[in-house]
């Protein structure tokens, strides 16, 4: 059966001719990336110090000893991260080691890619699926999550299976995996707040509850565990000024006076929280829309304006990303994807040329922050726009969905509905992709 798929044959509809051109041409990507980039490495190494960290941690060495006066990537994770990433080195060779990791992360990044399909109702036969896969390999996110070799492929897999057991309402498991990912880094945290708004408490048992159990395990283990508190953690609050892409620090890079910072920052957060509860009020009960939406509305606020915003942390906004696949999505307007390119896209913007290196330094390092926030801008005027329209034409008792926006009976590919408050689900007509 398997070779008879794989037996070369001339299309004879769209869809079969773009399945047919994007499977060997994303499936190439993702062997480039994992086996040549990522094996060939780059002068950024994260790998490094987790390895040295999780070495120290099985021979009883101090672990949090960082300079932090230095560029180089420090180990930030915490005790409990630390008992999750010290099997790597059981293996004593760092470069093997090495390219487990990569490996590990690669797998999870593809079982993530899969549970995205799923999670929209696409399956692998879907031209969806070739399209999803050289999308999420060509990016600059997953590019550079398997060069620089970090955990954030695992981290996707985590929010990934969050998402899922979140909307089938397991919420004990759902919380086991924000609880793993959140004991090594708290970039998931906010989904807590998805979690909260629905009323599964439940999730907070274990989400809470998996990390202060692995720490209550690790401490005994560790050399110096106190010191993630006294040496390590008043630097994760700290604003730095280089490879800082949140609005504090391009802030700090650029010289601007820490009023300006504050109120960029306060600005973005007003229309983060109306955008928040635009969602709550109108969209709650269409629930794959509003919790992929709203996770990534408070995702991308966390990167834009909290001290620390790195690029390939882009990586946890895929599920938002796979809305525009829903009828009534936030992101089917071109200054939505011009904001996707400005933190997706793997071109560099530096120039050589005489006269244009600031230019060219300038776009570089600042199309993140202004994609990270175009973006936001972009979901707040979208529902803003559709509320004051439903608002002028007395129909915000049926929701703030356009009108254009018609009921499908029976579509089940994009469980999305028209919502208001005590109004019943309405599916909606999602692209067609098949």
């Amino acid at each position: 059966m398997l070779l008879r798929q794989l037996e070369p044959r001339s299309a004879r509809t769209t869809a079969e001719v773009i399945k047919f051109a994007l499977w060997p041409i994303a499936v190439m990507t993702v062997l480039n990336r994992v086996f040549i980039k990522a094996v060939n490495g780059f002068i950024t190494d994260d790998f490094r110090p987790v390895y040295q960290a999780s070495l120290d941690f099985l021979n009883g060495r101090p672990v949090y000893t960082a300079n932090f006066d230095s560029v180089d990537p420090h180990y930030l994770y915490y005790p409990s991260g630390t008992l999750l990433i010290a099997p790597v080195a059981w293996i004593h060779d760092y470069e093997k080691a090495r390219w487990l990791f990569i490996l590990l992360n690669a797998v999870a990044i593809i079982v993530a890619w899969y549970l995205l399909l799923r999670l929209f109702r696409f399956t692998l036969s879907s031209v969806v699926a070739p399209v999803l896969l050289f999308a999420m390999f060509m990016s600059e996110t997953v590019t550079n999550t398997l060069v620089f070799t970090n955990v954030n492929g695992c981290v996707l897999l985590a929010e990934m299976l969050f998402l899922h057991l979140l909307l089938q309402r397991k919420d004990l498991w759902a919380g086991v995996a924000l609880g793993l990912s959140i004991a090594i880094k708290p970039t998931l945290a906010p989904l807590l707040l998805v979690a909260l708004v629905r009323g599964q408490w439940k999730v907070f048992i274990t989400a809470l509850g998996v990390p202060v159990v692995l720490t209550a395990i690790a401490w005994p283990l560790s050399k110096d565990p106190e010191k993630f508190f006294s040496h390590t953690a008043p630097y994760l609050f700290e604003t730095r000024d280089y490879f800082n892409s949140a609005i504090s620090g391009n802030g700090e890079y650029y010289g601007l006076p820490p009023w300006l910072i504050w109120f960029m920052r306060l600005g973005m957060g007003v229309l983060v929280a109306v955008s928040l509860w635009l969602l709550w009020r109108y969209y709650r009960h269409d629930e794959l829309f509003f919790v992929c939406t709203a996770s990534g509305v408070l995702l991308t606020a966390e990167f834009l304006l909290s001290s620390l915003g790195q690029m390939y942390y882009s990586m946890m906004l895929f599920p938002f990303l796979m809305t525009v696949v829903l009828r009534n999505s936030v992101l089917r307007n071109w200054p939505a994807w011009l904001a996707i390119f400005g933190f997706m896209s793997y071109d560099k913007w530096l120039s050589e040329r005489p006269g244009w290196q600031h230019f060219g330094r300038d776009l570089e390092y600042l199309r993140i922050t202004f994609g990270w926030g175009l973006l936001l801008v972009v979901v707040f005027c979208v529902l803003g726009d559709r509320y004051l329209a439903a608002k002028r034409e007395g129909r915000l008792q049926f929701g703030i969905d356009p009108t254009w926006i018609k009921p499908v009976p029976g579509d089940v590919a994009a469980d999305s509905s028209r919502s208001a408050e005590g109004s019943a689900p309405i599916v909606a007509k999602p692209i067609s992709v098949e």
